[in-house]
């Protein structure tokens, strides 16, 4: 085979194969655009709480409220509080007495230095009044040093939300957390909004 023929061969080859990509990708007619993965899972960021969770409401002995946290997740009681975990989220639920509701104002000057000098790698976020079906609240959002991971022993950066809510001469303070990145905005507001007063 000359020089040539090979050169309008190879050419040949080409233009045969840039005809049959052509027609897998073209929308009048051809081949279908392949669905192989079409039916693959959905893949969440580390630390993304699934659209399907399930939630249960929770009421602490004695606390005069519920609130509705993820189903399956495992609970625990420390200092004072009761803390539901899954993987890498936490949610942290504790009351203490108070004779006014905090304003944000109040959390600027009080709250802020308490968390500055109580929680690793705190960086501080913002400090707002939220409209919750309970009523106004306080959020706090702040950056934090997460736990190490047990496999690797590295450590990452948890982006957590505090609300304080107040009613009858109580503070109910939930405390939300999860890795930085994460988009967990619809289960927090869930958690948040379904605070409830049952007396």
């Amino acid at each position: 085979m000359s020089k040539r023929t090979a050169l309008a061969v190879g050419a040949a080859i080409v233009v045969i194969g840039a005809a049959g990509c052509g027609a897998s990708s073209s929308a009048g007619g051809g081949q279908a655009p392949q669905t192989a993965t079409a039916n693959a899972p959905e893949v969440n960021p580390a630390g993304d709480i699934p659209d399907n969770q399930a939630y249960v409401a929770y009421a602490p002995p004695g606390g005069g409220f519920t609130v509705k946290v993820p189903e399956g997740w495992s609970r625990s009681a420390t200092a004072g509080a009761v803390v539901f975990t899954d993987k890498l989220n936490t949610i942290r639920v504790e009351t203490k007495a108070a004779q006014a509701p905090l304003t944000a104002r109040d959390a600027r000057q009080t709250e802020l230095p308490k968390l500055a000098s109580s929680v690793s790698g705190y960086q501080p976020g913002t400090v707002s009044t939220v409209a919750r079906k309970a009523g106004t609240a306080v959020r706090i959002t702040y950056l934090a040093k997460a736990k190490p991971d047990p496999v690797t022993g590295k450590t990452g950066v948890d982006a957590v939300e505090r609300y304080v809510f107040f009613h009858n001469g109580k503070d109910v303070i939930l405390t939300l957390s999860g890795p930085k990145g994460a988009d967990n905005v619809d289960p927090w507001k869930i958690v948040t909004d379904s605070v409830t007063w049952s007396r």
